[in-house]
């Protein structure tokens, strides 16, 4: 079986756009759904990274957030009952005098208390005692919500 060429006019072979058929304006954005896959999976893996202090297993309540305009003061009390002072370890002697201090430069926003799910009570009562002892009065405890 044999295979034909023929040349068209003017000695030009091969096969030649028509005039008539339009080049494909088309976007790919194959591309563009790579790099946001990327991208997504990367703020995915960070977020959790960006949370403050010391990881503890917070419960989980039906509580709503409330509103901050600065950065908190965060106390944190594991499940071995050691206390944070933001991501500083400190006795539960030493709140009271850095709390203090931080009240003497102006300081009167609310407290974040943190408190691991497998912390004892009476240690997290005991932290909430020191706080107010040191004259904060505005302390909010922090929960996870409840996953539906």
């Amino acid at each position: 079986m044999a295979i034909g060429t023929t040349s068209r006019a003017g000695g030009r072979g091969g096969r030649r756009r028509s005039r008539r058929s339009k080049l494909n304006a088309e976007i790919n954005v194959t591309p563009l759904v790579d790099v946001m896959l990327v991208l997504l999976i990367v703020f995915m893996v960070a977020a959790p990274l960006l949370s403050v202090g010391v990881p503890v297993e917070l419960p989980k309540t039906d509580a709503k957030s409330l509103p901050s305009e600065t950065e908190p003061i965060t106390i944190t009390v594991d499940k071995d009952g050691k206390v944070f002072l933001q991501e500083t370890e400190v006795s539960l002697d030493d709140i009271v005098t850095r709390l203090t201090a931080i009240a003497q430069n102006g300081y009167d926003e609310r407290i974040y208390l943190r408190g691991d799910d497998a912390s004892d009570y009476g240690s997290v009562m005991k932290v909430m005692a020191r706080v107010n002892a040191a004259g904060y009065s505005n302390l909010g405890l922090v929960t996870d919500p409840i996953s539906q």
